[in-house]
């Protein structure tokens, strides 16, 4: 994601100040990235924030978001421990182990400290297992963090593997999508899609704790940001095409006002295909239930499961859609069927990282949190009601 070079910077001189080994780290937010309609900052953010943070930040401070992949989380944990101790909640003082067990074995294993202060600017880091990371973006194994890079971030150190995997889980996002759209739709459509994956099923949007608009306001605030990361993989898919004269045009990529039209084909063998390729863990959880939707003896699909498997490293295959996929892709209830395997995967996962933050964030942080939280719920609440007041509906009534 292309950002301002001396905020790029400012964000990479935070990293420097730890000194326990950060392998990769992005940032994310609306910190980072502003979004249309959501809630000012506070001028009293940041403590003493280098100008380029003042300067993005229009002198209304965020709190900054960022990720940091790790090799070992114990380890990690054992030397941040010693030089930022002020970071950690109570359970800090349990030591790396306990905090590394915490991170590891809960949720989706993310470990947060939220509202420190480091180099003037108040953040919020999540630390997280390189394997842990990389499993999630391949097989969608919880989508906390894949959810995450699904939408524009600024990664401030890049990992190849890392990399490869997020290739995976960004041609996913576009592939899921599909399968929720209908054969024609707009670009605005297709992100808020990708986008709002990653809320399908998380406890905090069915609270009073989220803005509702959220997924909007992020899409609507970064249309070329969006374009930037899935246009090249649009164009490389065989099923689905920007059908738009707008797109002849050399600027229109970089235009955060254009909204273009696609098509896709939805023939029942391409789009099986897609249905073939999804994440593992994702696609077993949709495949058992079309299981018990198309009531399919156990014996039998076990069979159908094995021989269609991609764990075998001895058999190189092409994933190809067979007759269950297929007859998934044809299935009128299909759109239903995904959104559900999607909650299935983000709900357990999310509710317990948010039980876990009353542990790692301590309570007076947790209640911040919250707090500003619900902030930005009742705001978003008066704005949409002023808007609707404001509608040619509201007036002729």
């Amino acid at each position: 994601m292309i950002i301002n070079q001396e905020f790029k910077e400012a964000l990479r001189q935070i990293l420097w100040q730890f000194r326990a080994p950060i392998r990769y780290a992005f940032a994310y937010g609306s910190g980072v990235f502003p979004q249309s309609g959501s809630a000012a900052g506070s001028s009293q953010c940041h403590p003493s924030a280098p100008a380029a943070i003042q300067n993005m930040q229009q002198g209304k401070g965020k709190m900054i978001d960022f990720i940091f992949g790790v090799s070992y989380s114990q380890h990690w944990h054992a030397l941040n421990l010693s030089q930022h101790r002020d970071h950690y909640s109570a359970l800090g003082s349990t030591g790396s182990y306990m905090v590394s067990q915490v991170q590891d074995r809960f949720g989706a294993g993310v470990y947060f400290n939220p509202y420190v202060t480091v180099n003037g600017t108040l953040i919020k880091y999540g630390v997280v297992n390189l394997d842990t990371l990389c499993r999630d973006l391949s097989q969608w194994d919880t989508l906390y963090l894949a959810g995450r890079l699904q939408k524009p971030v600024k990664i401030l150190r890049d990992h190849p593997r890392v990399r490869l995997a997020n290739q995976i889980n960004l041609l996913s996002a576009v592939r899921v999508a599909l399968l929720l759209l209908p054969a024609e739709f707009s670009e605005f459509e297709l992100y808020t899609t990708i986008a709002g994956i990653s809320y399908m099923g998380d406890l905090r949007m069915s609270l009073p704790a989220e803005d509702p608009r959220k997924v909007r306001n992020i899409v609507s605030g970064q249309m070329a940001h969006f374009r930037r990361l899935y246009a090249p993989l649009i164009e490389n898919l065989p099923n689905v095409t920007f059908n738009d004269r707008r797109c002849t045009e050399e600027d229109w990529i970089d235009d955060p006002n254009a909204n273009v039209r696609l098509t896709q084909d939805m023939d029942p063998v391409k789009r099986g295909n897609m249905v073939r390729r999804l994440p593992e863990s994702f696609k077993q959880k949709l495949y058992f239930q079309y299981q018990s939707r198309f009531e399919i003896p156990r014996v039998e699909f076990n069979k159908m499961m094995k021989e269609s498997s991609d764990s075998d490293s001895e058999v190189v295959r092409r994933r190809q859609g067979g007759p269950f996929e297929q007859r998934i892709a044809a299935d009128e209830n299909l759109k239903k069927e995904v959104q559900a395997s999607i909650m299935k995967t983000i709900r357990w996962p999310s509710t317990v990282q948010t039980i876990k933050g009353l542990f790692t964030s301590g309570i007076s942080r947790t209640w911040r949190y919250l707090s500003e939280k619900q902030s930005k719920y009742r705001t978003s609440g008066r704005k949409a009601k002023a808007s609707s007041e404001e509608s040619p509906s509201s007036k002729q009534e």
